[in-house]
């Protein structure tokens, strides 16, 4: 965290702001030590087999950003059915679903609604 800080308090030239960018995102252990109600988790949809790890997460109460390329460019019948069981489950938690860009949709738990303004 002080490193973070360190960061943000530093100059603010866009090598410094480039260099912060491109070093976010590298520490993974930090899921496997700190405890938190709620996490943020980027998944990606292959298959159809992948809504139940994406709802199995979405009942944990964390949030999805769910990358769909990867099952649209495979097959977009399958994507459709995919997404309407993922809808399905969002429903049933009483959680939201949104289009952030044309690949990736925001899934959220119970209790979390998007603003779709």
């Amino acid at each position: 965290m002080a490193g973070i800080l360190e960061k943000l308090r530093g100059g603010n030239s866009p090598g410094d702001i480039e260099d912060y960018l491109t070093t976010l995102g590298l520490d993974q252990d930090d899921m496997l030590e700190e405890h938190a109600d709620m996490w943020v988790k980027p998944l990606s949809l292959e298959d159809v087999i992948d809504v139940e790890t994406i709802s199995s997460e979405l009942r944990k109460g964390n949030v999805v950003i769910l990358n769909i390329q990867p099952l649209f460019k495979k097959n977009s019948i399958k994507l459709r059915q995919a997404v309407s069981e993922i809808k399905g489950t969002v429903q049933s938690i009483n959680g939201d679903i949104a289009r952030l860009t044309e690949d990736k949709l925001l899934l959220t738990p119970s209790g979390v609604k998007v603003s779709k303004q």
